[in-house]
């Protein structure tokens, strides 16, 4: 009968074996994510309703926004800041019933369906509104007033949508701002 000894240098060899068997992969570079951004711009350059005297208009504020979401097939480029400005429209029951990319700053037009302008339009169609009311008031004889009509109203606000790409972890904000 023969005995085995079992020796450290025995173990030993058998363990640096099995660390050589598993190689550990390099961590691997985060993901480029994107984020996108909001604000309502100045629109003093557009027609507005023309209020007559006794009359009230009310509404035309959002209760319900999604914000656009930066597009997949861009983030391997992870380019530059984009933004998009577009005019927002809003039928009467207050419910987006079209958004229009409009010219850069620089007079350059963005291709009519770039990515990041379908991903604005994807969001803003679902945005809601509330309806923009005009009520008409006007005074009795003893000066008592009362509403006599009211109407709702399509209308239209220009926003600015940013987007941005980032190496690891996006931040999401939206602050619209009149400007």
């Amino acid at each position: 009968m023969t005995k085995r000894m079992s020796t450290p240098l025995t173990g030993l060899l058998a363990l640096g074996m099995a660390g050589c068997a598993t190689v550990a992969a390099p961590p691997s570079k985060a993901p480029n994510e994107g984020s996108a951004s909001y604000r309502m711009l100045d629109d003093s350059h557009m027609e507005h309703y023309q209020l007559a005297i006794g009359d009230i208009a009310t509404g035309a504020t959002p209760f319900q926004r999604i914000l656009p979401v930066y597009p997949p097939s861009q983030l391997a480029a992870c380019a530059p800041m984009q933004e998009v400005d577009a005019q927002v429209i809003v039928d009467e029951t207050g419910k987006v019933s079209d958004v229009r990319g409009v010219l850069a700053e620089n007079g350059s037009a963005m291709p009519p369906w770039s990515p990041f302008l379908a991903a604005v339009r994807t969001a803003v169609l679902q945005w809601r509104f509330n309806p923009l009311r005009i009520n008409h008031w006007a005074a009795d004889a003893d000066g008592n007033t009362h509403e006599v009509d009211s109407t709702t109203k399509p209308f239209s606000l220009m926003y600015a949508f940013r987007f941005e790409c980032h190496a690891g972890k996006a931040t999401v904000t939206s602050a619209p701002t009149k400007g």
